[in-house]
């Protein structure tokens, strides 16, 4: 099994959502990626990142949230570019799992026709509620019209405990990570939005953009308790970490 750490978009948002102490003006840079995951029964997506034609119209396709987090990258950086260099096009995806339907990571949902969606049910069940637009929900972005499959808990999905899908919710009700386990590279938890900064972790500090704080708190303690197992977490926007990973075509094995 491969895992391909993919750019998929670059955003802009005030830091003190992140860091409470923060200058109101100061602003933090955070990457936005997508996980290729080739196993013998099938290739995986693990988030899709964004739509790439918030590149030269963010207002257009996220309205009033494109003031709250500004795109900052070229279109190359978005991720059908980057799936092109592993030798793979949008068809080549079996499955795409979404750790939670904001647009910044299900934004590209719509190019693969062929792939089921996977997210957990209670993350299904937010998208559909009325006034989810306000919550960040948007329906271009996380519902094309293709099969989504709803998880509940956990889930291993080859049956091989390569590829297990964890519910780690507080950022929204439904948000999902991954554990991967690789043969020679070990174990990796694809954390997403559950630890955006790895100084949230540490500092046991819900960003304010949490859906429900509590939660958010026992899913830091379930993360660290996965962490001290040998597993690498990796954050969902963390640029620090994002910098020192092998990227594109370089795999993890």
């Amino acid at each position: 099994m491969k895992l391909n750490f993919l750019p998929a978009g670059r955003l802009r948002m005030k830091k003190s959502i992140y860091v409470a102490d923060a200058e109101r003006s100061e602003t933090i840079d955070l990457p936005v990626s997508s996980v290729l995951i080739r196993h013998k029964q099938g290739n995986v997506l693990f988030d899709t990142g964004c739509h790439s034609s918030v590149v030269a119209d963010a207002e257009g396709r996220w309205g009033p949230l494109a003031r709250v987090m500004k795109p900052m990258m070229l279109e190359d950086e978005t991720l059908l570019p980057g799936l092109a260099c592993t030798g793979l096009g949008p068809d080549d995806i079996d499955i795409v799992v979404n750790s939670h339907f904001h647009p910044d990571h299900c934004g590209c949902n719509q190019f693969f026709h062929k792939a089921t969606i996977l997210a957990q049910a209670k993350e299904i069940e937010a998208a559909k509620a009325p006034g989810a637009d306000a919550a960040g929900y948007l329906k271009a972005d996380w519902d094309y019209g293709q099969p989504i499959e709803p998880v509940n808990g956990e889930k291993d999905l080859f049956g091989d405990a390569s590829l297990v899908l964890l519910p780690l919710p507080g950022h929204t009700p439904g948000t999902m990570g991954a554990l991967v386990s690789l043969d020679r590279d070990g174990q990796f938890l694809l954390a997403s939005d559950a630890v955006s900064l790895r100084q949230n972790l540490d500092a046991d500090a819900a960003p304010r953009n949490t859906w429900n704080v509590e939660q958010q708190l026992k899913t830091f303690a379930e993360v660290r308790r996965i962490e001290k197992s040998g597993v690498t977490v990796i954050c969902g926007n963390d640029d620090a970490q994002w910098q020192g990973l092998r990227k594109g075509a370089d795999s993890y094995e």
